[in-house]
């Protein structure tokens, strides 16, 4: 499967999102390939510290693409991996598009504040343009860096679940320190020690969904 995590507004835990889905794609023995298509290069970061703290290593494969590139070199490489996770920055730019033309599923985050769901509108333009040239591509959304209380989850839910273009998981995942403090470690958060269970059983929530997995 090809996944992206994009989108068109930044500081929405892309990174975190497509990094995590790696590192659980790589401890179930999938072989992985992360493409950084990002101009923050977060993703190639991450690997180079994970590979620098872990005696085995990233677990996956991690390349930095950009532009027409994302396409051309996606499709020469997906009969060499079993699963690919493509992170694109918080713009419409040609490498996302370039992504969203070979994806079979598009990840949308969005963090439970009206000025990202304003975004939604945008993103929903950009998922009926790629569709018309991937008709197979799966575009969801879902709640990144949940707040623990309040209203605004429910608010934007509400928003998001009514978006045609695309589909809302129910599967929140909150704004919780341990996703910041494994990825300053180079570790997903299901491989941090102490492990936090409410985090690692977001996540995998989320895993489960997009992979179809039990």
């Amino acid at each position: 499967m090809i996944v992206t995590v994009g989108g068109i507004k930044g500081g929405s835990g892309k990174t975190t999102v497509a990094t995590n889905l790696a590192v659980i794609l790589s401890q179930q023995g999938q072989d992985v390939l992360l493409i950084d298509a990002d101009d923050q290069e977060t993703s190639s970061d991450f690997t180079n510290l994970r590979n620098e703290k872990l005696e085995a290593g990233a677990g996956y494969t991690s390349i930095k693409l950009t532009g027409p590139a994302v396409r051309t070199e996606t499709l020469r490489l997906k009969q060499k991996y079993q699963d690919i996770i493509i992170d694109t920055g918080g713009r419409d730019t040609t490498s996302q598009r370039a992504a969203l033309s070979v994806s079979d599923v598009l990840l949308v985050p969005f963090v439970p504040r009206s000025f990202d769901v304003w975004t939604l509108e945008k993103v929903s333009g950009l998922v009926g343009e790629m569709s018309t040239a991937n008709p197979s591509l799966r575009a969801y959304t879902f709640i990144n860096r949940a707040d623990p209380r309040g209203s605004d989850n429910d608010d934007a839910a509400d928003v998001l679940k009514d978006t045609v273009a695309l589909s809302f998981i129910p599967t929140p995942i909150g704004g919780r320190k341990a996703f910041g403090n494994a990825a300053a470690e180079g570790l997903g958060v299901t491989e941090l020690k102490p492990q936090d269970p409410k985090a690692t059983e977001e996540i995998m929530a989320l895993f489960r969904y997009v992979f179809n997995t039990k």
